[in-house]
């Protein structure tokens, strides 16, 4: 069953939410990321609190227009009014008061979200309208959804890209660099706008898939899986997309297999999965590749200091070094060195004086700073600066018989 929700065969319907799950996902990557380097990835969590109060609020409108409670659009747009409020509350809050955006933003979504369960609870107790499923907007649920819905959410996720498309560039040089963007004509109170609208609409979309609750997750840990991968911000968001679509795609084809537990959920751990595997294995940022360097940055400094003991004539007792050494046949059994040992050691102490004379030569430089002194200094310095060098400190040390 899980191999046919994956290949899309579970029926038109499963299909269609699978599509929409992945639309929604690259949408809330690549939209994240703008607030991720913004800096302002707590406004989203605003946000998708503070829809509760609309989806309880165009219930009970819809149900006294003679409507059915439960229409998706009308629902979607009363959280998205009850979202826009929030968000300009806080704004207001923020502006207008001594309060932080952070105590701000707790503020808004505490009294929205508590407001909206007040809502629901009173809805429930109305038992009018159809009222059942509301509480699906908390944690997501695709199980009964409608084709209607899902081709509604499906088209949400496609508009949101193609605003993204459009409105990109000003929104990318805000979210990294607001002063560069200011200086080149872009207006940021707009670009930031723009950056809301779009947040907003993603949450709204999200609400009947991924939760209000758990929408904030979807809005985060793709931008953040993509920040290991790569350092330039063009590249975060397109891998931010990716992974915020595979994450809704795997997420809602697993919920199929499960009618039972909700969608959200499962699209968050799929996310936090892909997160966790960037965390260990990106080979800039990753945890074994910084464990791999600190290795191998301490296998050098080690070399180093054992081939400086040999050219000093000290005695090497820390096992380590005494193994590096042999294993690069620089050292006997015995700990006696070796031909090309004496050699290294020779190059070795020659490297660490003129390194000591080149810091000194360039003391109000910051050219030699990114230098850890462990490589060869003719892969660093120019051969005149050597021979420079190599004047100054005259000829080569005679290692000790």
């Amino acid at each position: 069953m899980l191999l046919e929700a994956l290949t899309l065969q579970l029926g038109y319907n499963a299909a269609l939410v699978a599509a929409g799950a992945a639309l929604l996902g690259i949408a809330a990557g690549v939209t994240g990321t703008f607030l991720f380097l913004r800096k302002r990835a707590l406004v989203s969590d605003a946000i998708s609190h503070a829809t509760l109060p609309g989806v309880g609020l165009a219930f009970l409108v819809m149900v006294a227009l003679g409507l059915d409670g439960r229409w998706l659009p009308g629902l979607l747009a009363g959280s998205a009014l009850s979202a826009f409020v929030g968000l300009l509350l806080v704004q207001w809050l923020t502006g207008r008061t001594r309060l932080s955006e952070d105590a701000a933003i707790g503020a808004v979504l505490s009294v929205f979200f508590g407001a909206g369960i007040v809502l629901l609870t009173v809805i429930q107790t109305l038992g009018a309208g159809r009222a059942a499923g509301l509480e699906d907007f908390l944690l997501g649920a695709t199980a009964g959804m409608l084709w209607s819905d899902a081709l509604t959410i499906a088209l949400g996720g496609l508009l949101v890209l193609l605003a993204v498309g459009a409105l990109h560039r000003p929104m990318l040089l805000t979210a990294f660099d607001p002063e560069y963007a200011r200086s080149i004509g872009i207006d940021i109170r707009r670009a930031d706008l723009a950056m809301m609208a779009l947040v907003l609409a993603v949450t709204v979309i999200g609400l009947k898939i991924v939760g209000l609750v758990l929408i904030v997750a979807l809005l985060v840990i793709p931008p953040v899986t993509a920040r290991f991968w790569t350092d330039r911000a063009g590249h975060v968001a397109l891998i931010a997309g990716g992974a915020g679509g595979l994450s809704g795609y795997l997420g809602a084809a697993l919920s199929a297999t499960a009618p039972a537990l909700p969608t959200g959920p499962i699209i968050v751990l799929v996310a936090f999965a892909l997160f966790a595997l960037s965390l260990l294995l990106a080979p800039g940022r990753g945890v074994l590749a910084a464990a791999v360097r600190h290795r191998r940055f301490r296998d050098r400094v080690h070399l180093r200091q054992g081939l400086l003991a040999i050219a000093q004539g000290q005695a090497i007792h820390e096992p380590l070094t005494l193994r590096l050494l042999r294993r690069a046949g620089l050292i006997r059994a015995d700990g006696v060195p070796t031909q090309a040992g004496r050699a290294r050691a020779a190059r070795a102490l020659r490297d660490e004086a003129r390194w000591r004379m080149a810091r000194r030569m360039a003391a109000h430089d910051d050219t030699l700073s990114p230098h850890d002194g462990l490589e060869e200094i003719e892969s660093v310095l120019t051969p005149d600066q050597i021979a420079e060098i190599d004047r100054r400190l005259g000829p080569p040390q005679a290692l000790p018989a």
